[in-house]
């Protein structure tokens, strides 16, 4: 067997294939990664409309990552939709206990655009555990906002930055849009500016900031360099196309 450098991805399907595990897997191989995908829920849905989920029982996906971590070496793990925070914890623990050392970069997915609801009404006691087990979480300024009600934007960050690393999306912002921001290492704050001018909005781009950032992390860029990697190869993708479904271009390792 050819040897490849493989990243999985733990998230649902999208029959568009602008999000989840199809849209992680291009993004993986744009980045000349060979991506592995466990699939968590089967989505009924399009670019501009999210019907329904079908969840994928708990026990399944759990034996599906046990059989990838039986036959291939993975170090970095990307996490989309899921069930429950509970279900969620279930499957950190599981790739803890099959690798120590694993770096999993988490989306936590609250809310589809569409309307649909995941977590937002379930209880937060989970939430400080679930952190401390990911290296990275991208979460965008609405979804910050609905994962401790009783905070604010700026309390909910320096609580979660204790925890875990974080990549803040600006595509949601009332001022600066588009301005992201990392927090890593507990204290420090790095502003990452959009590169283009314009961009054109893309179903489940989300899905490939997290997966771009996932392959910077297994290239072994410093963090910074790997979240202002990850943002331009994003605009990229926005701006390959006028269409809600974007198109991958393969990049050169220079490139990052």
């Amino acid at each position: 067997m050819k040897e490849y450098k493989y990243i999985l991805t733990i998230a649902g399907h999208d029959p568009s294939g602008g999000a989840g595990i199809t849209s992680d897997i291009k993004t993986f191989e744009a980045h000349g990664f060979y991506g592995l995908s466990v699939c968590t829920a089967i989505t009924i849905q399009n670019d501009i409309d999210f019907k329904d989920c079908i969840w994928t029982d708990p026990k399944v996906i759990l034996s599906q990552i046990e059989t990838l971590f039986e036959r291939f070496e993975i170090s970095i793990v990307k996490i989309g939709i899921i069930q429950s925070w509970a279900t969620l914890l279930l499957i950190l623990n599981k790739l803890h206990a099959l690798n120590s050392e694993v770096k999993i970069v988490l989306d936590p997915i609250i809310k589809a655009t569409a309307g649909f609801d995941f977590h937002s009404q379930e209880s937060q006691d989970l939430l400080d555990e679930i952190w401390e087990k990911c290296y990275i979480i991208t979460p965008n300024y609405n979804e910050i906002q609905l994962l401790y009600p009783h905070l604010d934007i700026e309390e909910t960050l320096e609580h979660i930055a204790s925890k875990t690393n974080i990549y803040l999306k600006g595509g949601h912002r009332t001022d600066k849009k588009g301005w992201d921001e990392l927090y890593h290492s507990g204290i420090v704050m790095v502003n990452i500016p959009p590169n283009a001018t314009k961009i054109s909005e893309k179903h489940g781009s989300g899905c490939v900031l997290s997966s771009s950032l996932a392959c910077n992390i297994a290239s072994e860029l410093d963090l910074e360099d790997t979240c202002k990697a990850a943002k331009y190869y994003t605009e990229q993708f926005l701006n390959s196309n006028e269409s809600l479904l974007g198109t991958h271009t393969k990049i050169h390792k220079e490139e990052i």
